[in-house]
């Protein structure tokens, strides 16, 4: 603070602010998450009157079903508008344990089971209460933007296993044994994945199950946010399903996001060992206390009411995804092929590198091709570096049918308006 003329006191103006060295390098070294940062400046674009097409939002563009949202207006009139527990209402982990023994066959107590804000922040709990200076995690690339951070973040060190285009983005497992150390506290598990929708078949599981048991001390946590949300006939099998000899090695997490539409109600939940739901309780009692109550009974409804709406909702993404499909597969310049989950294209551009804009800029990066489309085709993608894996850009096809249409054709568009550089005579 500082004293005005007048002598009262005021709040320092952020230009007044201590100089960086007063933050901590765990705070200096973590930035805002992509695809917030991406969507962030295509609010801004709009703000200014250009008309952008927001892909880079994992977000829903249908709203939160009727049922659920009557649900959370009962609750709030019925005065269930108080604290919780800080892993969560016991009506709320009834629920969840319903929906895991109907959808996994899989039976927890309520003392394994723990609610909290999000499916990002039960991640995050778990990585603060396992998580030392030194110790390492097992990343499958691409993986989620927010992985690498987090671990990093509590003084982990990721450590990452890449799986190629050519192999559907499933990770190979002779790869995931060479990335086991004695250090090695967790494997990071994401299916159907997001940014590639890759669905990890039973088998798979079943192989990296046979080579964790030879590494006692490894736990698996299984991020299966996307669960409901696939095509094709592709399957999805839950890690803990698939090796019940390894349940209390496996921590799931999931929650009412993605499915249900209920992104900005922030209701996640993990499923574990009792020991370890009870340390990450301890993480939530200090960090943020109980998620939303209103919120938490609206999650009951979800999970415990009406599951017709995940059917319908499924039907209407696959017709999406097949007309983003159609219409990217015009362009040479652009890999894409549809995956069995999630809602997600994640588009080879390796063919877009070396090539020059109309002003003279050559693209040489993913990130600079997600610039180029924000500022030429007014679409707002995601970098694959973001996801540890180049050179892609995530789209997301959970939007409206007609600005899906509008903003595919205007990344076609703007690849194929791609030059050689002056002078040159092939890339």
């Amino acid at each position: 603070m500082h004293k005005t003329n007048t002598g009262s006191m005021v709040l320092a103006t952020a230009s007044q602010a201590p100089r960086g060295e007063f933050l901590s390098k765990r705070a200096r070294a973590l930035k805002v998450s992509p695809t917030i940062a991406m969507s962030q400046r295509a609010g801004e674009m709009r703000a200014d009157g250009i008309d952008v097409v927001n892909l880079s939002v994992g977000e829903p563009d249908t709203p939160t079903p009727m049922r659920i949202v009557d649900a959370a207006h009962e609750a709030a009139k019925k005065g269930h508008t108080r604290y919780t527990a800080p892993d969560g209402h016991q009506r709320v982990k009834q629920a969840v344990q319903t929906k895991l023994l109907r959808d996994n066959k899989l039976a927890y107590d309520l003392n394994q089971i723990g609610v909290v804000s999000g499916c990002k922040q039960a991640i995050f709990n778990a990585l603060a209460a396992t998580i030392d200076v030194g110790d390492e995690v097992v990343l499958i690339a691409p993986y989620w933007v927010s992985y690498a951070d987090m671990v990093t973040y509590h003084g982990g060190t990721p450590v990452v296993v890449t799986a190629k285009q050519e192999d559907g983005f499933l990770p190979d497992i002779r790869d995931i044994a060479a990335a086991l150390t004695p250090r090695t506290k967790w494997v990071l598990l994401n299916s159907p994945n997001n940014p590639t929708g890759a669905v990890y078949p039973c088998a798979l599981l079943r192989q990296i199950g046979d080579l964790l048991a030879q590494h006692p001390d490894v736990m698996v946590l299984s991020d299966e946010i996307y669960e409901h949300l696939t095509y094709d006939g592709a399957e999805f099998v839950s890690f803990a399903s698939a090796l019940p000899d390894l349940k209390d090695r496996i921590l799931l997490v999931n929650g009412a996001s993605k499915a249900y539409s209920m992104t900005g109600w922030r209701v996640g939940f993990a499923a574990g060992p009792a020991w370890l739901i009870g340390a990450m309780a301890r993480v939530q009692s200090q960090a943020a206390g109980s998620s939303n109550m209103i919120a938490q009974f609206a999650a009951v409804e979800a999970m415990e009411g009406d599951q017709s709406d995940l059917q319908v909702n499924r039907q209407v993404l696959k017709r999406r995804r097949d007309t983003a499909i159609q219409i990217l597969s015009k362009c040479t310049r652009l890999g894409v092929c549809p995956l069995g989950g999630a809602f997600y294209i994640f588009a080879d551009i390796h063919k877009c590198l070396g090539l020059s804009t109309a002003d003279g800029r050559v693209i040489k990066t993913d990130s600079q091709m997600s610039d180029f489309l924000l500022d030429q085709a007014h679409v707002a993608t995601v970098p694959g570096v973001e996801f540890g894996c180049s050179p892609y850009i995530r789209l997301s096809f959970a939007v409206d049918d007609d600005d899906l249409t509008r903003a595919c054709n205007a990344i076609v568009a703007a690849c194929n308006s791609l030059k050689l550089p002056d002078g040159a005579d092939q890339i």
